[in-house]
């Protein structure tokens, strides 16, 4: 089965962002699984009690132990998981034409709070907390949602 795949689009009272739409895409399991590895030593690292079967479950026992408990993280060891979760993210730069798309540059992002919502669905993709991150079951076009947010 394919990674899942959802399209964003930034809504009209996204500032600068409004209209821009980005691809998210899935971590692959070995990728996720390291990312919740680092989150859960980092934790570790600045004090939050992790027990070991939430800390053995990845991304699902970081679900659990809630993203609150991130705060305490250092950000020596929280960059480089903020950045690996924008590796995921994608622009389609042309809206008219979805089939183009790329990688992210400085510019495509103009507002923070694209950003934080750009995260914020980054989880829910990856928790399977929203129903528009669900599977596809009909071929990668099928696994294309749009979510129309207002950020």
């Amino acid at each position: 089965m394919a990674r899942k795949v959802l399209t964003v689009t930034i809504g009209p009272d996204g500032g600068r962002d409004a209209g821009k739409q980005f691809q998210l895409t899935e971590m692959a399991a070995t990728q996720a699984e390291r990312f919740a590895s680092r989150a859960f030593l980092a934790m570790a690292r600045g004090g939050v009690e992790v027990p070991d079967d939430l800390a053995s479950a990845g991304l699902a026992g970081l679900s659990q132990m809630g993203l609150k408990a991130l705060s305490g993280v250092r950000w020596e060891d929280a960059e480089p998981l903020m950045d690996e979760m924008m590796t995921c993210v994608k622009v389609l730069p042309d809206p008219s034409r979805p089939s183009i798309v790329r990688g992210l540059i400085e510019d495509d992002i103009e507002e923070v709070r694209t950003r934080v919502k750009l995260r914020m669905e980054l989880v829910k993709l990856h928790l399977d907390f929203s129903e528009a991150a669900a599977p596809s079951t009909s071929g990668p076009a099928a696994a294309m949602r749009v979510v129309s947010s207002s950020t």
